[in-house]
């Protein structure tokens, strides 16, 4: 479960700040800001954005990995058992 939720958050996060940057975008291609610090502020928050938003995919995909795998070492065990009990 915390697999599903941090690969969606981290897609998700991802998204919502290509958005962003993309509507900031004029037609020539440009990004629109008020002011200088505004642009740098929202430029280093967005990159500190899409790095945790990096992290959280791949926090993600470790957890289901790690899942997927704690299955397949259950049902080999209990394929064992099965096949070491007398009948």
């Amino acid at each position: 479960m915390l697999g599903i939720i941090a690969l969606v958050l981290g897609l998700g996060l991802r998204y919502w700040i290509n958005r962003r940057k993309f509507y900031r975008r004029s037609p020539t291609g440009a990004e629109g800001f008020s002011s200088y610090e505004k642009s740098v502020a929202i430029k280093f928050i967005e990159r500190v954005g899409k790095w945790i938003a990096d992290a959280l995919i791949i926090v993600g995909v470790l957890f289901l990995w790690s899942y997927s795998r704690q299955k397949k070492a259950e049902e080999k065990a209990s394929q064992n058992i099965e096949i070491q009990t007398p009948r």
